[in-house]
């Protein structure tokens, strides 16, 4: 009988987890998401101190099964391995911007504890040939789970490198068949204020949604992730679906989706609705395109103290640039 070629093991799994779940000092200064200033929704600085807000200890766990699907090593990650330290887990699931909880990043996964991600289900519709509606449980089903580790670039120039757990959107789009017509991809957040406390306010406009182009959307490197080190999605992260865009700002990766629209326009998304001279559909992470009230060319990894030059398309021009060629980055941003 044929010897059966050995799995690769998995980046978590190299390391010990007590190294990966090392608690880390939290950088308790920086620019902070903040709610609508009566002008319009913007950022402000908050700079709250932690107060002690735990990590992760499985909130999904009597909503979700115990153990985590196996995961591959992606060949499309492999193709840009990072030599970069990952962010523990400890940092990512306690330092999140996830205003449907709160507007104070240090206390979104304390509020989140109870969050129940189970039953679910994404309605994918517009046009396309199959519209259907899948249960979470169908969706895992759409390729195998794989591993990939991407740089995860905040608009307000502080960043992660994160273990992502999931499959290219494009394998669940592919489902419903998407017609020639369907340029753009929208997307939809659950919109539920008994779930989500942030949404009895008034700090956005509920739900929340974002989009992408079609070829964006269809691109190998964008990602439906549903774990992080080999874990399920914190609800913190995102639980149990959220959209991951590795060239693009942090606020372009919509959570806990519930839709999946397929159209011919340009969708609306929250920020551009909110504050449309500082947020666009865009979102490319650009060194050379400041933020109206901030620089972009440099940002801070999160568990470390110093900062560092801020690449173009978050260090993905090589596989995205393409994309957007003779474009004017500066006018679409």
């Amino acid at each position: 009988m044929a010897s059966q070629k050995p799995k690769p093991v998995p980046n978590h799994e190299i390391t010990g987890e007590s190294a990966y779940f090392n608690r880390r000092t939290f950088m308790r200064a920086g620019i902070v998401a903040a709610a609508a200033l009566a002008t319009g929704v913007a950022y402000r600085e908050l700079n709250p101190s932690r107060h002690g807000v735990p990590p992760h200890r499985g909130p999904l766990a009597t909503s979700m099964p115990t153990t985590f699907p196996s995961t591959t090593q992606s060949s499309i990650a492999a193709m840009h391995k990072l030599d970069e330290p990952l962010t523990s887990f400890d940092d990512i699931t306690n330092y999140n911007n996830f205003y449907e909880f709160s507007t104070d990043k240090h206390e979104v996964a304390e509020l989140a504890a109870n969050f129940v991600a189970r039953p679910w289900s994404i309605a994918i519709g517009g046009l396309c040939s199959k519209p259907a509606t899948f249960d979470l449980d169908d969706i895992l089903k759409s390729a195998p789970i794989e591993e990939r580790v991407y740089r995860m670039r905040c608009v307000e120039a502080w960043s992660m490198v994160i273990p992502w757990n999931g499959f290219s959107l494009s394998k669940l789009l592919d489902r419903v068949q998407p017609l020639s017509s369907a340029k753009y991809v929208g997307f939809t957040t659950l919109n539920d204020p008994e779930k989500f406390p942030g949404q009895r306010r008034g700090s956005l406009d509920w739900p929340y949604v974002e989009g992408l182009r079609m070829d964006e959307a269809m691109h190998p490197l964008t990602m439906l992730a549903s774990g992080i080190y080999g874990k399920w999605m914190p609800p913190q992260d995102g639980a149990p679906l959220r959209l991951v865009v590795p060239w693009k700002y942090g606020f372009k990766g919509i959570k806990s989706i519930v839709k999946i629209d397929l159209v011919a326009s340009e969708p609306p998304t929250t920020w551009n609705l909110a504050a449309s001279n500082e947020y666009g559909f865009y979102a490319n992470v650009n060194p050379n395109v400041p933020h109206p009230r901030w620089s972009q060319a440099t940002e801070r990894r999160i568990g470390g103290s110093s900062s560092k030059p801020t690449l173009l398309f978050n260090g993905y021009a090589d596989q995205v640039g393409s994309l957007y060629s003779g474009m004017d980055l500066t006018a679409n941003f």
